[in-house]
């Protein structure tokens, strides 16, 4: 129904992906994506080794034979993480996507050429995009203001930064990533130029995401206010839900002497993976919600999301 570069590429059915996240991005969700027509992507960095990537990579062919990726954000940790062992076991699985955040994969890049694997690259601006175009990738990833996590430091909305980006890189298939969550959300990338769209929070309001059902019903209760930017006086500003937790550290973080270490322990990622992922306790913890969340009204299949947004999608263009 909507065939684009993306769906060439990929052999996808649908231009709609699944970006990595943290302690989200299981084989379960992503073998459910697929299945639905979509492109999702296991987290490497969930995994504590190589093997242990490679292992959840055979678990979810065995719940699709479907395309579906790999995310490897790389990103500066206190514990070293072992992306060249990350990086191997993706080639010796026989993945050949992989999508790629932080930093651009300058190191990766010649190791997945070799083998065929194709690379999309997060980014929160046009000159970052055409940077990391010019050093090998495939597709940009271009996120929006309005996304989940890390929203880059220049505060450009996707309606706005989206077509810039594809104007600087017409060759390049683009996809859509911050605000998008419904077939309007689909329609409305298309038409700004893209050849997909990414959802991270619509796809955590799923049944098969393995995240506690009281964070699910949260997103469905929260509107486009209920987001908090931290982090911005350390220049690695976050999109986070609203909660205790997050205003704390918000207005901690108005005093520009602060530093990291004075919310570490608030801003812990296991805290909020055990509290908050795991026993459902809103205030236990930071965790990560767009905007988009304001167009998220249900909690349904991923098999039902897809279709659903499939079928909005086709009566906007029949609108149109």
């Amino acid at each position: 129904m909507f065939k684009t570069r993306l769906t060439e590429m990929f052999g996808v059915e649908t231009p709609i992906c699944m970006g990595g996240m943290t302690g989200v991005g299981y084989g379960d969700l992503v073998a459910a994506v697929a299945e639905a027509g979509a492109l999702g992507f296991i987290t490497a960095h969930m995994f504590p080794s190589g093997q242990a990537l490679f292992d959840e990579i055979e678990r979810t062919r065995k719940m699709t034979s479907k395309p579906f990726g790999v995310n490897l954000t790389l990103l500066p940790s206190i514990n070293p993480i072992p992306y060249d062992d990350y990086r191997e076991a993706i080639i010796a699985s026989g993945i050949k996507i992989v999508e790629t955040a932080g930093r651009a994969p300058t190191d990766h890049l010649p190791r997945f050429k070799d083998n065929g694997v194709k690379v999309i690259h997060k980014c929160t601006s046009v000159r970052h995009s055409v940077s990391a175009v010019k050093k090998g990738v495939d597709v940009i990833s271009i996120d929006g203001f309005e996304c989940a996590g890390h929203p880059g430091e220049d505060d450009v909305g996707l309606v706005v930064l989206l077509p810039a980006t594809v104007d600087a890189l017409p060759d390049t298939p683009i996809i859509a990533s911050g605000g998008m969550a419904d077939g309007r959300s689909l329609v409305a990338a298309l038409a700004l130029g893209a050849d997909g769209i990414n959802m991270g929070t619509r796809f955590c309001a799923t049944v098969e995401a393995k995240i506690h059902d009281n964070v699910k019903r949260r997103i469905v209760e929260n509107t486009e206010l209920d987001t908090v930017l931290v982090g911005r006086t350390l220049r690695n500003t976050a999109r986070v839900a609203r909660n205790a937790v997050s205003e704390e550290v918000a207005r901690i973080q108005q005093d520009p002497t602060k530093t990291f270490d004075d919310v570490k322990e608030l801003m812990a990622g296991q805290r909020a993976r055990a509290n908050v992922l795991g026993e459902g306790d809103i205030d236990g913890g930071i965790w990560t919600s767009g905007q988009s969340q304001a167009l998220i009204h249900d909690i349904p299949t991923c098999k039902d999301l897809v279709a659903n947004i499939m079928k909005q999608a086709e009566s906007v263009r029949a609108r149109l």
